[in-house]
């Protein structure tokens, strides 16, 4: 039997967790940072902070000691930023044929790595798979039809994790893109920034149409001068994930965009909260690899020059309306 394990109790790992425990025959193991979280999901098999009005099923066990949770498999749900150190305490622990499946989308903000090569420099032998697409936990937890990319170059893995979710509401989507995969993840988190802004300030559904489509043509130049395919980012790691970010307030990097437009003093520091805006984290590293890649990113320039330097959200504005034009297809 297949031991599963998924470390992160966030809303997202809870509601993977729970999908699993619901489609598994066996025990499902989700770690908890917080004790208290634990407490709750083991004695009420509910996480109400992050997951309100969800009853998880019993077969979820929580637990706050890291290794307790290595597994066969191991969904890693940490936020980005955490990657690194949670992989690291885990590195002895983790059997040596495991399988790991990558959900953060982000990049790291030190080493510009995406999840994968932070996994690589920690654990070099790991087999590695990554989940992304347009997916809100709350909806995958009360088991509403959502499809989601499997992205990974290990044979073994892209017919063991779908079969681990088979009966579930997730229908899952294999390909061999990491690269393009967790590209179009991370930086749709930066466009639903910049979509949050322009509604927020008052600018319009024409102006957010047009940064979603810009923003498209710049992820697409970015991760296919990274190595991924361009296909991959026509799909649901790419459009799918855009349109479902950059058009929900439930998205919380499109929410805290909002916030920043109708007042940047009112807007949640980065952070700040249970609920991690990766996009905020994400927007210098991708600026960063834009850069050293000579790809020309506009959008999520402006974006980094709001988030980092405080510019002025009417400046910034103005700056991408004056910039030359261009046949539709080419840079922004």
């Amino acid at each position: 039997m297949t031991r599963v394990a998924v470390i992160g109790a966030g809303a997202w790992g809870t509601a993977l967790g729970a999908v699993l425990a619901r489609t598994t025959a066996g025990e499902v193991t989700l770690w908890a940072r917080r004790q208290e979280v634990a407490d709750s999901i083991n004695q009420a098999h509910r996480n109400p902070e992050l997951l309100p009005g969800i009853e998880l099923p019993p077969e979820l066990r929580a637990t706050s000691v890291l290794h307790d949770a290595a597994a066969d498999v191991m969904v890693i749900a940490v936020p980005a930023q955490h990657v690194r150190t949670v992989m690291s305490l885990l590195s002895g622990s983790v059997p040596a044929d495991a399988g790991l499946v990558l959900c953060a989308k982000g990049i790291e903000c030190t080493s510009g790595y995406l999840m994968s090569e932070v996994v690589a420099d920690v654990l070099p032998a790991a087999r590695v798979a990554v989940l992304s697409g347009p997916s809100f936990a709350g909806e995958v937890a009360r088991g509403l039809p959502t499809a989601l990319a499997l992205a990974t170059a290990d044979t073994g893995l892209a017919k063991r994790v779908p079969d681990l979710l088979a009966g579930s509401a997730l229908r899952i989507y294999v390909n061999d893109d990491l690269i393009g995969t967790q590209i179009g993840g991370a930086a749709k988190n930066v466009l639903a920034i910049a979509c949050g802004i322009a509604m927020g300030a008052g600018y319009g559904e024409n102006a957010r149409a047009t940064l979603i489509a810009r923003g498209m043509a710049e992820i697409r130049r970015l991760g296919v001068a990274c190595g991924g395919r361009p296909e991959t980012l026509a799909g649901l790691a790419g459009v799918g994930d855009i349109v479902l970010t950059c058009t929900s307030p439930a998205s919380r990097n499109y929410a805290f965009g909002h916030r920043l437009g109708v007042d940047r003093r009112t807007a949640d520091l980065p952070g700040r909260g249970r609920a991690v805006v990766e996009g905020v984290a994400s927007a210098g590293a991708i600026r960063q690899l834009a850069r050293r890649l000579d790809v020309d990113m506009p959008i999520a320039e402006a974006v980094e020059q709001v988030l980092e330097a405080g510019a002025d959200l009417r400046a910034v504005a103005a700056a991408l309306l004056a910039r030359p034009h261009r046949h539709d297809g080419e840079a922004a």
